[in-house]
């Protein structure tokens, strides 16, 4: 007998629905049934993210710095989690050469007597924010401006922050400062947006982009480039068709957790079966998580030091 030579096996959103209903005794019925299902699909993504990393939501990602010096901070895909590792890249091709940059703390970065200082970036600092995006018009803006203004006149910038990004149309910008009601020192068109001119009135709201912040913040005339590695947040369960962004290896464990999450919140759910429910839930996840992570051998040397009285 041969094999099918096939080893594409996944489960579509609905199937893994009706899986996790069956190990919980219950059956999938209504469209409400599917949409508390699916709700907590992605309530246990969010608690895989907490667990830790997650080596198939590692990306690699670059934002060339600002050649002309003075930006400090740069904005982050708005669905990453933290950032593994970072290195400042000069040259490129085979001329290219990745230097080290160092992680900070807030508290750290919050010490840098200068943080406009220029000079080749060696230290960074991950600005975690959520990622949301304020609907709501914080205020308007009291004058147009064209799409090289650096300086933004506002009705009111009492609830803005003295940095970060807002919104105006489909163009993001980063304010570095606030006088009055003068957001200042402008970067226009980031996050991978079009700068454009806008009229006096438009509504402005607040995006909390995860961000980078360097120090210091470049040489005029240098291209500098960050490179990063991150972490992304899990895909949405989707409308029903779609499979998950998952590898095979966490589809055992993603049906075991949504069979416990929904055994704790469906009716005539036994105890003795929630309990079951939650120890093979923990096995399942166990058993991914200790296979999902780096093989590379790792070697400790010792540095030897000496000194001379």
């Amino acid at each position: 007998m041969s094999t099918t030579g096939v080893s594409t096996f996944n489960l579509e959103l609905n199937d893994l629905i009706e899986e996790a209903f069956e190990r919980c005794g219950k059956e999938l019925r209504t469209g409400y049934d599917f949409r508390t299902a699916r709700r907590s699909i992605n309530l246990l993504t969010i608690e895989w993210a907490n667990r830790g990393i997650n080596l198939w939501t590692i990306e690699q990602g670059q934002i060339p710095i600002n050649i002309n010096g003075g930006q400090i901070s740069y904005p982050l895909p708005i669905d990453t989690i933290d950032l593994l590792d970072t290195v400042i890249r000069t040259g490129t091709g085979q001329n290219q050469t990745d230097i080290n940059i160092n992680r900070i703390s807030e508290s750290t970065y919050s010490t840098v007597p200068n943080k406009n200082a220029t000079g080749r970036p060696i230290q960074v600092w991950i600005d975690r924010q959520s990622g949301n995006i304020n609907t709501s018009a914080t205020t308007t803006l009291s004058a147009a401006i064209t799409a090289t203004d650096t300086t933004i006149n506002v009705v009111n910038a009492d609830n803005l922050a003295t940095q970060g990004y807002i919104n105006i149309g489909s163009e993001t910008i980063l304010y570095q400062n606030v006088s009055g009601n003068q957001l200042l020192n402008c970067y226009r068109g980031v996050n991978n947006t079009t700068a454009a001119t806008h009229i006096s009135g438009s509504d402005l709201t607040v995006t909390r982009l995860p961000n980078v912040n360097i120090w210091p913040t470049g040489v005029s005339g240098t291209q500098y480039t960050l490179i990063y590695w991150r972490l992304r947040r899990i895909n949405n369960a989707g409308d029903g068709v779609n499979t998950q962004d998952i590898p095979f290896r966490f589809i055992p464990a993603m049906v075991a957790g949504l069979a416990y999450y929904l055994s704790i919140k469906l009716d005539g759910v036994p105890a003795d079966r929630v309990y079951g429910l939650k120890a093979d839930y923990t096995e399942q996840f166990d058993l991914a998580a200790q296979e999902d992570r780096e093989k590379a051998s790792i070697r400790f040397v010792p540095r030897n030091m000496s000194y001379t009285r």
